[in-house]
């Protein structure tokens, strides 16, 4: 079943006197449970895409649906809405509240839902649970590693139960081994049949994804099933 569609975007933007196409006529169609990298050099038009479909922008021209909603028809009371339902975001920056601790960083989310205090702290624990970081609920962010932190990002993101995950260069501020860590959680995620996009521009973290989309100059330079699979070993999960 398809979850993501866009048909023909684009993004063109003016900086000054300058027009840059960020996108031109960029056409995905993602099914529920795929595990997708958008790659790219710098300027490719891969953060653009993923801020559409993160439903943080929207195109210029073009369509785009998600779970068979028109987003870009959309208000920015709806988008706000869909961001919070359906979409669980992981960023390179982890962008946690730093006097706040790692339960209620967590639970975040399920404020603006309108979850009360005791559903919001049974539901983050249980967040907390699946990436393995129970035991440091009650830790703030300047207390905790940089992988650690990443893995409250990643339960913040997976809190609401939403339809996708969207990863924007996860492992940027990590060193090599917590990295692979992380990706080995990603692993483990769309194992449980989540429906993750990861945007990358390291080759060795895009090869942990079962789907690559190369994007250059704002267009689609191939969309490929990666044959090679890239898994970390189970145990590294447990560090």
């Amino acid at each position: 079943m398809k979850i993501i569609e866009t048909h023909e975007l684009t993004k063109v933007y003016k900086m000054g006197d300058n027009i840059v196409n960020a996108l031109q006529g960029v056409s995905i169609s993602i099914d529920r449970g795929e595990y997708v990298a958008f790659m790219g050099p710098s300027g490719s038009g891969k953060s653009t895409l993923m801020n559409i479909v993160g439903c943080l922008d929207s195109p210029t021209t073009g369509t785009y649906s998600l779970n068979d909603n028109q987003v870009s028809e959309m208000t920015e009371n709806e988008l706000a809405e869909v961001r919070n339902k359906e979409i669980g975001f992981v960023f390179q920056t982890f962008n946690l509240l730093p006097r706040a601790s790692a339960l209620d960083n967590v639970a975040l989310p399920l404020i603006y839902a309108g979850y009360g205090k005791a559903d919001r702290d049974e539901m983050a624990m249980a967040a907390l649970e699946s990436v393995s970081l129970a035991d440091r609920y009650h830790h703030k962010p300047n207390e905790l590693s940089g992988g650690q932190r990443q893995r409250v990002a990643i339960a913040r993101a997976l809190v609401n139960s939403p339809s996708i995950i969207l990863a924007d260069e996860p492992t940027g501020n990590l060193d090599t081994k917590t990295s692979y860590d992380i990706m080995s959680l990603f692993q483990e995620l769309h194992d449980k049949g989540n429906t993750i996009i990861m945007v990358t521009h390291e080759d060795d973290i895009a090869h942990y994804a079962h789907r690559i989309i190369r994007l250059r100059d704002g267009l689609i330079e191939w969309d490929r099933r990666n044959e090679n699979v890239s898994r970390s070993s189970p145990m590294a999960a447990q560090h």
